[in-house]
């Protein structure tokens, strides 16, 4: 058992240092290289040399385990190691034929088209595709082989900081590295292969730049023919046809990769009129990249080589070969591609909330006041709809068939609420947090930061606003619901056992503040889902759509059927967004609790009317009770943590889309402290203009003492 236990052990260090054990026990770098160098063999099969150049790349990177060194410092280490290397090769001259000819052999061998044009590179055609595969190659091992030399490149360089090094190799290390890896048929393949990966990555730039999706977002609109993807396959042919140094043909190439570039620019501006689709950035980031690695190739083709073998050009190599790590490791990452992909989503999501945001800020006394009554509607139609939650839970309906109707309720609730033109407090701070982020990007200057404070203030008014007012309308259309019944079916609303059960469930004491939160990510999330649906309605182009239906014309008429697709195109994020909160709000308890989550929705402004039912079915005694108290003290938490975990979310995201810095935010919230410490009054209740005119603001030596 011991001696099994032995051997597993060294098994594992094995597979944990790789070939390093071999050499690694000694201290001095010549006899490292004797037991290195000295095991290429030409004879070997290819497998064999491949894994021996890996364990030359290892040895050139190898550090120990405990180390003071930065990576300026490992770095320095790295170069002092290809010194040692090569002036031990040429000590050894028997040896240095035997590795030149082992590494010529080996790269001869090897297949590079695939190195320069896929390297680095998105090749999957979709963006699940690509993902899936990035996943796949995370977990499954590498398979090395002739006709996979990116596979090979990526083993002898797994590490991000390996394209600094490599940058920082002197001229004449460069030289003597290209002297023994690389001869006159080895260069004249590779420029062979930089030519047809040239040739692959333009294949593929103009399919993608013809594409229907592509050629309806250029500018200006143009035919097949006329389009710059065209007129760059044309130009890059010819120039592949002439010299290297032909450079009538070079300037040719290099400008129409540039417009290609612009054009790619150009279709971003247009994603706000097409609406942005995850799969169409993906293909937009791909060709990004290819047109960039066609620059770099055109580079290293078109530099000055000096006669074969004398390392002419290594220069521009030196640079491809960096750029080819650095766009390896950045492929490998599924982080990237994920955050790639979805930032330019994220922000035309987060622009579109904040557009709508801006109709939910009361700027002035009028706008207040405005705010308050919706505030109000939103309250008394809120109030049937704790009635209706009440008469579901006496049907004793199965919890899926619970969560659906209490979901219709809540859903045809909120609809109501938006057709009337009320508001309801705790879907505000969702879709107000953009449109205040989107200000903190305008900020250069004091008169920015005043700005900026002022609609800051705005927005916790009108925020104030509507919570004042909700309660204002749900707490007496509640006791007029519930005197109501007691009058026409003379008894409560509310069983005491129910009523008391209620009350304690709002509770300050327990998990209501859990549960309050959690319904803020709720509402968060009911304000992706409205963006979503604005996005996906532009980018499926309904409005022209629908305006142009046939059989809608045909029953409404041209005129109604465009004023109708009008009239959706404006509200679809309303109605997706109240729909989803609906949906959330009574299906997810349901289904946390088929996975055994005891997880409950607690909203403040249903929370109100839940326990101005409970405390009148209860009778007015309750009143000088504790469980009451508790409960009106878990209200208040309800109503910050509902508005503050939906406002804290949508704002980390509206940031992180539009990139603010973490200095402007610090700047931000310092100034906000102390505009509140000044005059706290100005964030709940509306200001006189006079007064407003005459608040004084942070100077401009304080915020630059800030920034």
């Amino acid at each position: 058992m011991k001696f099994l236990f032995l051997k597993m052990r060294v098994i594992w260090r094995r597979f944990r240092h790789g070939l390093q054990a071999r050499y690694e026990h000694h201290v001095d770098y010549a006899p490292q290289l004797e037991v290195l160098m000295r095991r290429a063999d030409i004879d070997s099969v290819w497998h064999d040399r491949a894994n021996w150049m890996i364990d030359v790349a290892e040895w050139l990177r190898h550090q120990p385990k405990v180390s003071l060194l930065d990576a300026e410092g490992r770095r320095r280490v790295r170069h002092q190691r290809v010194h040692a290397m090569l002036d031990w090769l040429d000590e050894h001259r028997d040896v240095r034929r035997q590795v030149q000819n082992c590494l010529q052999k080996t790269l001869r061998e090897a297949s590079g088209p695939e190195l320069f044009s896929v390297t680095g590179l998105p090749h999957e055609s979709a963006f699940f595709s690509e993902l899936t595969e990035r996943a796949f190659k995370m977990i499954l091992p590498r398979h090395l082989s002739p006709s996979e030399l990116p596979t090979l490149f990526a083993a002898m360089f797994p590490d991000p900081e390996d394209a600094e090094w490599l940058l920082e190799l002197d001229r004449e290390q460069q030289e003597r590295l290209w002297k023994l890896a690389a001869d006159d048929g080895i260069s004249h393949a590779y420029w062979q292969q930089i030519e047809e990966a040239l040739t692959y990555l333009t294949t593929v730039v103009v399919a993608d730049g013809i594409s229907p999706a592509f050629r309806q977002r250029l500018e200006p609109k143009m035919p097949l023919q006329a389009t710059p993807f065209m007129a760059l396959r044309r130009e890059m042919e010819a120039y592949l046809r002439a010299s290297p140094n032909d450079e009538g043909a070079l300037r040719s190439a290099r400008m129409l990769i540039a417009v290609c570039q612009a054009q790619t620019d150009r279709i971003y501006a247009h994603l706000d009129e097409y609406g942005v689709s995850v799969s169409l950035v993906y293909r937009i980031e791909r060709m990004r990249a290819q047109l960039t690695r066609m620059g770099r190739l055109v580079d290293v083709r078109s530099s000055t080589w000096k006669e074969p073998g004398t390392g002419g050009g290594t220069g521009r190599v030196q640079l491809l070969l960096a750029d080819l790590i650095a766009a390896h490791h950045s492929r490998s990452s599924v982080r990237s591609l994920v955050r790639r992909s979805f930032a330019l989503l994220a922000r035309k999501m987060v622009e579109r909330s904040a557009d709508h945001g801006e109709h939910y800020i009361a700027r002035d006394r009028s706008g207040y006041r405005a705010m308050l009554k919706a505030a109000c509607l939103g309250g008394v139609v809120t109030a049937f709809t704790v009635l209706m939650k009440i008469a579901l839970a006496k049907l004793g309906l199965a919890h899926f068939f619970e969560g659906a109707f209490a979901s219709i309720n809540y859903a045809i609730s909120f609809l109501v609420i938006a057709a009337i033109g009320g508001v309801l407090a705790t879907k505000q701070p969702a879709v107000t947090a953009p449109a205040l982020a989107a200000k903190m990007g305008e900020l250069d200057t004091v008169d920015g930061l005043r700005a900026l404070l002022g609609e800051t203030a705005m927005l916790l008014r009108s925020q104030a606003a509507a919570i004042f007012g909700n309660l204002t309308g749900v707490i007496p259309t509640m006791l007029l619901i519930t005197a109501g019944f007691m009058l026409a079916a003379g008894t409560t609303l509310m069983s005491p056992d129910k009523a008391a059960g209620a009350m304690h469930d709002l509770s300050l004491i327990g998990p209501t503040p859990l549960y309050a939160a959690f319904t803020g990510i709720l509402l968060w999330l009911s304000s992706l889902v409205a963006g979503f649906a604005d996005n996906w309605f532009a980018l499926r182009r309904l409005r022209a759509a629908l305006a142009h239906q046939r059989r809608l014309v045909h029953a409404l008429g041209a005129t109604r059927a465009a004023r109708w697709a009008a009239w959706l195109e404006r509200h679809v994020a309303t109605i997706a967004g109240n729909v989803s909160l609906g949906v959330l709000l009574g299906m997810t308890p349901v289904v946390a609790q088929f996975f055994g989550l005891p997880l409950d929705v607690r909203h403040v402004t249903l929370a109100t009317g839940t326990l101005v039912a409970a405390s009148a079915s209860l009778g007015w005694s309750v009143l000088a009770t504790p469980p009451f108290w508790l409960a009106v003290s878990g209200i208040v938490l309800i109503g910050v943590l509902n508005v503050g975990v939906a406002f804290a979310s949508a704002m980390a995201l509206a940031l992180r889309a539009r990139d603010i810095p973490a200095r402007i935010r610090r700047v931000v919230f310092r100034a906000v402290l102390r505009r509140f410490t000044a005059s706290p009054l100005s964030f709940f209740f509306p200001e006189k203009a006079a007064s407003a005119a005459a608040r004084p603001v942070p100077n401009e030596s304080e915020t630059e003492e800030e920034r």
